[in-house]
C-alpha cells in the first residue's frame, strides 16, 4: 500500500455480521480499500449497515457489490458459500481475489469452486477470531490485531494474489498462516469446533437436569460453567453449518476425546489421584504456553474486571 493508493481498490463484503463489520471496520481505519460495497440479504442489516457507516455503498444483490471488485469475501454460514458463489460467479472481473472467512475449508472449496471462473483467484481464508456476539453491531476494528488468519489457496491461484490477501489481513493486525484445507479442517476440529461441541453438551446437560433447577443453574454458576456458557452463546446457525460441514474432522477428534474421557472417568473411579496430577500439570503447561505466544491475556480471573461498576451499569 502506498501513501496515495490503497492495497485494495473495491472491497465486497458479502455478509456483514461480527467479522464482515470488523473487516469492514478495520479496513476503513488502516485505509486498505477504496471502496467498500457492502451486500446482505435482509434490508434490516443493510440500513444497521449504513447508519453505522460500513460501507461507501449497500446492496441486497450480492453480483451488485461484487462487479468491479478487486477482493471479495463471503461471510455468511459455511453452508451459504456455494449459492453465493454462484450468485457472484458471473460477473467477477478478471484476476478478482475470491476468499470467505469461514471456519471449515474443505467443504467451501467443495461448495465455491465449480461456479468460480477461472480468470478470478480463488484464496479461501479463516480469521481465528471471534466473540459470542453476531451482527453488524457486533463488529470492531482490533478483533484480528495479533490473532491468526489461516489461507488456504486453490493451487491454481496466483502467488502474487495470495502475497496480496495476506498483506490485506496484515494490514488490519493479523499474523497470517498458510495450509492446505484439509489440513485446517483437522487442526480447527481440535482447537475449537470439538470445544465448542463440548460447551453446547455440556450448557444442554445442565438445563436437562431435572434435579438442578434453572434458577440454580444461574445462581451458582462458577467460572468453569460462565465459560463455557460464553461459547454456548455463539451464532447457532453458524455453528450448526460448521459441525455438518466439517463432519469427518469433528467425529475424528470426538472419537479421541471420549477414548480420553473414558480414561479419566476409570482414574477417577479407581482413585488414581497421579494420573489425573499428570494430565492437569500437562494442560497448566499448554494455558501458559497459550499466554507466552500472546493468544490470551494472564491477568487475574481471566481478565475479568472486579471494580464497583459505573453507575447506571447493568452488566454486572
Amino acid at each position: 500500500m502506498t501513501d496515495d493508493k490503497p492495497l485494495i481498490g473495491r472491497l465486497a463484503l458479502v455478509g456483514i455480521g461480527l467479522i464482515g463489520s470488523s473487516i469492514a471496520r478495520a479496513a476503513r481505519v488502516n485505509g486498505l480499500a477504496g471502496h467498500i460495497a457492502i451486500s446482505t440479504r435482509r434490508q434490516e442489516t443493510l440500513d444497521r449497515a449504513a447508519e453505522l457507516g460500513l460501507g461507501d455503498s449497500y446492496h441486497l444483490d450480492a453480483a451488485e457489490a461484487a462487479k468491479d471488485a478487486d477482493l471479495v469475501i463471503v461471510s455468511v454460514p459455511v453452508g451459504s458459500s456455494g449459492a453465493v458463489a454462484e450468485a457472484i460467479g458471473p460477473v467477477l472481473k478478471a484476476g478478482a481475489i475470491v476468499s470467505d472467512v469461514g471456519s471449515v475449508k474443505a467443504s467451501v472449496v467443495r461448495q465455491m469452486q465449480p461456479y468460480l471462473p477461472s480468470h478470478v483467484n480463488f484464496i479461501p481464508a479463516h480469521p481465528v477470531a471471534g466473540t459470542e456476539h453476531s451482527g453488524p453491531d457486533a463488529g470492531f476494528a482490533e478483533l484480528f490485531q495479533n490473532r491468526w488468519c489461516i489461507l488456504t489457496p486453490v493451487p491454481e491461484a496466483d502467488p502474487e494474489a495470495i502475497d496480496r490477501l495476506a498483506a490485506f489481513w496484515r494490514g488490519m493486525g493479523a499474523n497470517v498462516e498458510t495450509m492446505t484445507p484439509e489440513h485446517h479442517d483437522l487442526v480447527l476440529a481440535v482447537t475449537s469446533h470439538v470445544p465448542h461441541l463440548i460447551a453446547y453438551n455440556i450448557v444442554g446437560t445442565a438445563d436437562d437436569l431435572e434435579a438442578v433447577t434453572q434458577s440454580e443453574v444461574m445462581k451458582f454458576s462458577a467460572g468453569g460453567f460462565r465459560d463455557f456458557t460464553r461459547i454456548a452463546a455463539s451464532d447457532p446457525t453458524m455453528w450448526r453449518d460448521v459441525f455438518l460441514h466439517n463432519k469427518e474432522a469433528v467425529i475424528e477428534i470426538l472419537g479421541r476425546f471420549t477414548e480420553d474421557l473414558i480414561a479419566l472417568q476409570r482414574a477417577i473411579r479407581w482413585e488414581q489421584g497421579d494420573i489425573l496430577f499428570d494430565l492437569f500439570t500437562r494442560t497448566r503447561a499448554i494455558r501458559r504456553g497459550i499466554i507466552e505466544a500472546g493468544q490470551e491475556t494472564a491477568a487475574p480471573d481471566f481478565g475479568r474486571p472486579h471494580g464497583k461498576p459505573a453507575e447506571g451499569d447493568k452488566s454486572a
